[in-house]
């Protein structure tokens, strides 16, 4: 499982990278073996306004469907287009190709309610039922 040590991670299995006011948001390797192939992501569209916590969008794969939750306040900046038309880059390249979306954060502050690599990956060995 790669969990980047630059990221920012949510309870719900988001990662974020900051770049000055402005996070880009895709979800981790974790989650995306957990859905298996993805096959459908729903996003918002730019301009939109998110509130941290709200579902932001849906994330299908050949095995059930899943809500996006956003990691941060603020608006939606860009979205990933290309993952609209090949979702599976979200499996191939969780961290890369698959992002996605950019917000322009309401209050940068909160990103330190989010999790380091560290403590991520000690959120999944809960999940997963190990110590």
């Amino acid at each position: 499982m790669n969990v980047p040590e630059n990221l920012y991670y949510s309870k719900e299995h988001e990662w974020v990278e900051v770049k000055g006011n402005v996070v880009r948001v895709g979800i981790t390797d974790y989650a995306q073996e957990s859905l298996g192939d993805i096959v459908f992501v729903e996003l918002p569209q730019v301009g939109d306004t998110l509130s941290a916590g709200d579902v932001l969008g849906v994330i299908e794969s050949i095995k059930s469907a899943s809500d996006i939750y956003a990691p941060v306040s603020g608006k939606v900046v860009s979205v990933n287009e290309a993952i609209l038309d090949e979702p599976q880059d979200v499996n191939n390249d969780p961290y890369n190709k698959g992002w996605l979306l950019e917000v322009e954060m309401d209050n940068q502050d909160e990103v330190n309610d989010l999790m380091n690599a560290f403590q991520y990956l000690q959120l999944v060995k809960e999940e997963k039922g190990e110590e």
